[in-house]
């Protein structure tokens, strides 16, 4: 029968009554509909604290389903009237003792649940007695029971010997109870600002083992732990990466995605290309099987998908098919596959997907088709050899006169003008009969600087930035900026055609608007244009930057973040989680004997920032660029080869590796001194983390007083 029909409003009145009733009540029945009416409006919302006196009286009935609801009565209420759990600690004691494990379990579980000091001092000793039980149910409850007690008191947990406990319970006999005791420490780990969870190669052997017996959210918890191994010997990483492997093949997607999360950990630790490649290949099925599920899941996985192939794009390179588009997928879905498509489009495959992308480009969804035209435009600056195609492509969608995809086209043109400068101009015929259809920023901002650029092929240039010019004052800045750049390289380029245009257009710039940007570039071209025509040709003119997709990919700081969190938030969002999870440790690669050297080319280092917005401070940086000593001489200078940065006393002091050149132990110190420059930073920006989170990394890998679980079993 459904219990639907608990869930009216009942008066307490009747349900004291129902509960006190004299009649006779076998099994208990009237009292667990009783029970369940109660809990019901307690679930709807309706103060139900005035019956706690008769419902605490229920706790001695010595049926599983009667405590459950009692319990939850209890935890319910008893953070804002801790007196009912004064009254209930009696009976918590007695039923710690039960002789059914079910309500050991359920009686720890309910004690951990309550928030009031009393009840938790009074479950120190239980809950060590618990984790000693014979039963593993109550062993894995009380595992659990240990990692809610450090969210309320870890200073509790820490000195009642609660942590050696759970590190005992790693090599217990019952895989629930292994992977239960693991999260409990992971989760320690991760709220802990000085205890840091390390397991070496003989504890995660253990693990491993257990995996295939645990359940899959089991399985999860023991996967997770194993980012906190660091492969200390050739062959270390290459062997669990193995055993972890055969996880890529179960049903659950969460199990699969963090056996992916660990094994391209594990990669990190490679020594040979062979076993990178061959792990690689294990990987590309599983990641593909993600995308039959469901759009949900579809997403998540194209998000992590996203992130992989940027640092191993042979991953997937042979199933880009895999990522067109249905007709009945998800927007959402739809975009992230077209930024993977482009990401994976090589020579070899660009045919198939210019088609798909000429397809798309014709769908009804503006968002879709305006993605689907700019990946045309990147695919011609991505790969010179497809660029011919795609301009024509781009001309075909431009003669549908379809507003959004002609100003998309326009916007993406101009990319591939200034990728492959004097070789498709003649197409600016066909743009300039599009005019009237731009009323984007961007576009307009597009359609400007190409006639600017070509203001000299162009004859009738002078009128076009005339015509725009009618409306400089209502534009937005962006529009502003390229009429005015515009327009003095006309008058450079024909100084005839352009010489009613400047001055009016100087003057709007320097009198009559209020961007700081717009009005300092007007004075700079004033005077340019009034001391040294020449100055101002070479400046206005000059060659441009060079134009490629490398500037689409992501910072490999921020990606070799990110690749130690898939399968989290931090994969969805591409941020590090630093950004939005306040206090949230930051990860890093460990630097071990094992840990792979990256190839780089000369006079490159890999450099670890202290954190993500310092790296985009382009002032910041290039001071630290300015004060950065001179490269390397053939004759040492004394210091092992390590440069470093000149900072100030305050400063801690920042480290340059350039891992190919440098021995493990000079990798090591100057990894351990940017890991305490990044916590300083952070604990500068999260001001509640006590002071031991600044130097928690550094004195725990110098062997400092910080308490480190390094299990050694």
């Amino acid at each position: 029968m459904s219990d639907a029909k608990f869930f009216q409003r009942g008066k307490i009145q009747e349900l004291r009554l129902e509960l006190n009733s004299d009649k006779k009540d076998r099994n208990y029945t009237r009292k667990k509909q009783t029970l369940k009416k109660i809990v019901a409006n307690m679930t709807m919302g309706n103060d139900m604290s005035s019956l706690h006196q008769d419902v605490i009286a229920c706790m001695s009935i010595p049926v599983l389903e009667v405590k459950k609801m009692v319990y939850l009565f209890l935890i319910n209420y008893a953070k804002a009237k801790p007196e009912m759990a004064y009254e209930a600690i009696q009976t918590f004691r007695r039923d710690v003792e039960d002789p059914n494990p079910l309500i050991r379990a359920l009686a720890i579980r309910t004690m951990g649940y309550i928030h009031v000091d009393k009840v938790t001092s009074c479950l120190i000793q239980p809950l060590r007695h618990c984790m000693r039980d014979q039963d593993p149910y109550v062993r894995k409850t009380a595992a659990v029971c240990v990692a809610k007690l450090f969210m309320q008191d870890r200073h509790l947990v820490e000195n009642a010997g609660f942590i050696d406990l759970l590190r005992e319970m790693l090599v217990d006999s019952n895989p629930s109870v292994v992977a239960n005791a693991v999260a409990a420490l992971t989760e320690i780990s991760e709220r802990s600002d000085h205890i840091q969870l390390q397991l070496n190669m003989s504890i995660a052997s253990k693990l491993v083992t257990a995996l295939n017996e645990c359940s899959e959210w089991g399985q999860t918890y023991i996967l997770e732990s194993l980012m906190f191994v660091v492969p200390q010997e050739p062959g270390d990483a290459e062997m669990l990466a193995e055993r972890i492997a055969p996880r890529l093949q179960h049903a659950n997607s969460a199990v699969v995605l963090t056996a992916v999360k660990v094994i391209v950990y594990l990669m990190n630790y490679m020594s040979r290309d062979e076993d990178i490649h061959s792990m690689c290949k294990k990987l590309s099925p599983p990641l593909v099987t993600l995308l039959s599920s469901g759009p949900e899941v579809q997403y998540v996985g194209l998000r992590n998908i996203l992130l992989v192939i940027q640092k191993h794009p042979e991953i997937l390179k042979n199933d880009i098919k895999i990522f067109f588009c249905k007709y009945n997928d998800p927007i959402y879905v739809k975009m992230a596959k077209l930024e993977i498509m482009f990401r994976l489009a090589s020579e070899h495959n660009v045919e198939q997907v210019l088609s798909e992308l000429k397809e798309y480009a014709t769908e009804v969804d503006v968002d879709f088709v305006r993605k689907a035209v700019r990946s045309i435009g990147r695919l011609a600056v991505k790969i010179e050899s497809t660029a011919q195609r795609c301009v024509e492509a781009l001309l075909e969608l431009i003669q549908t006169k379809v507003n959004y995809v002609v100003q998309e086209s326009i916007v993406v043109i101009k990319d591939i003008f200034r990728k492959y400068p004097n070789q498709y101009e003649s197409i600016i015929g066909v743009l300039c009969e599009n005019l009237d259809n731009l009323d984007e920023p961007e576009a307009k901002a597009a359609m400007i600087w190409i006639i600017g650029q070509y203001a000299d092929r162009i004859e009738n240039s002078d009128e076009l930035l005339d015509d725009f010019l009618y409306t400089f004052l209502e534009e937005t800045v962006e529009v502003q900026l390229a009429l005015l750049t515009a327009t003095v390289k006309l008058f450079i380029k024909r100084p005839t055609a352009g010489q009613d245009l400047v001055p009016k257009v100087l003057k709007w710039a320097t009198e009559e608007v209020d961007n700081p940007d717009l009005r300092d570039r007007g004075y700079i071209y004033w005077r340019l244009l009034s001391t040294d025509v020449a100055a101002a040709k070479a400046v206005v003119l000059s060659e441009k930057p060079h134009i490629s997709t490398e500037t689409d990919n992501m910072d490999p700081v921020l990606l070799e973040e990110l690749l130690l969190h898939i399968a989290s938030l931090s994969a969805i969002y591409h941020k590090a989680p630093t950004t939005f999870i306040p206090h949230c440790k930051p990860r890093f690669l460990i630097p071990s004997p094992a840990l792979r050297r990256q190839n780089y080319n000369a006079g490159r280092t890999l450099q670890h920032q202290d954190s993500y917005s310092s790296l985009h401070n382009s002032a910041q940086y290039q001071q630290s660029q300015s004060n950065m000593r001179s490269p390397r001489s053939d004759e040492d200078d004394g210091n092992g080869g390590l440069d470093e940065f000149v900072s100030s006393p305050k400063q801690p002091q920042h480290q340059r590796l350039s891992y190919h050149e440098q021995s493990f132990e000079q990798v090591a110190e100057a990894s351990i001194g940017n890991q305490e420059y990044y916590e300083q930073k952070i604990n500068a920006e999260n001001p509640y983390r006590t002071d031991t989170a600044a130097v928690g990394g550094s004195q725990a890998n110098r062997g400092g007083g910080v308490d480190l679980m390094s299990f050694d079993l």
